[in-house]
């Protein structure tokens, strides 16, 4: 089976919910598993409300899903400036709360969750693009 579903949204936080119920209704439509959704809705959500909260001078975000194969692929691209978060330093989880740097968990929960992160600059926009094996657990 082969599926997909594409959405064009402001740059805003009311989107984050937008996009979350649309993914909902593309894994009841598609039987993708729970868990696999499940996952996929905390990375979407974590990206998706960066981009809301943290891309500089976007006008708007695109998402797309694709599932094919048993693999769930996720795209977000932006056009805001150019910023790759996959090339942020990952926090240091093993230190104390209170010697922590602000910030970065988020990226570090997409690294860890995601089958594979990939990022890349077409010249326009920033694409994020991770892929998830589908499957329950």
């Amino acid at each position: 089976m082969n599926a997909e579903l594409s959405l064009r949204l402001p740059p805003e936080t009311a989107s984050v919910s937008t996009l979350l119920d649309a993914l909902e209704s593309f894994a009841d439509a598609h039987d993708i598993p729970m868990a696999t959704m499940a996952r996929l809705n905390i990375l979407a959500d974590e990206l998706a409300a960066n981009v809301a909260m943290h891309a500089r001078g976007a006008t708007h975000f695109e998402a797309t899903t694709r599932y094919a194969d048993g693999t769930l692929t996720f795209s977000i691209a932006d056009d805001g400036a150019p910023f790759d978060p996959l090339a942020q330093a990952s926090p240091d989880t093993d230190a104390p709360m209170e010697d922590r740097d602000i910030g970065g968990l988020g990226i570090h929960l997409v690294r860890e969750m995601a089958t594979s992160c990939a990022y890349h600059h077409d010249g326009s926009r920033n694409i994020l693009t991770l892929t998830l094996a589908a499957r329950a657990e």
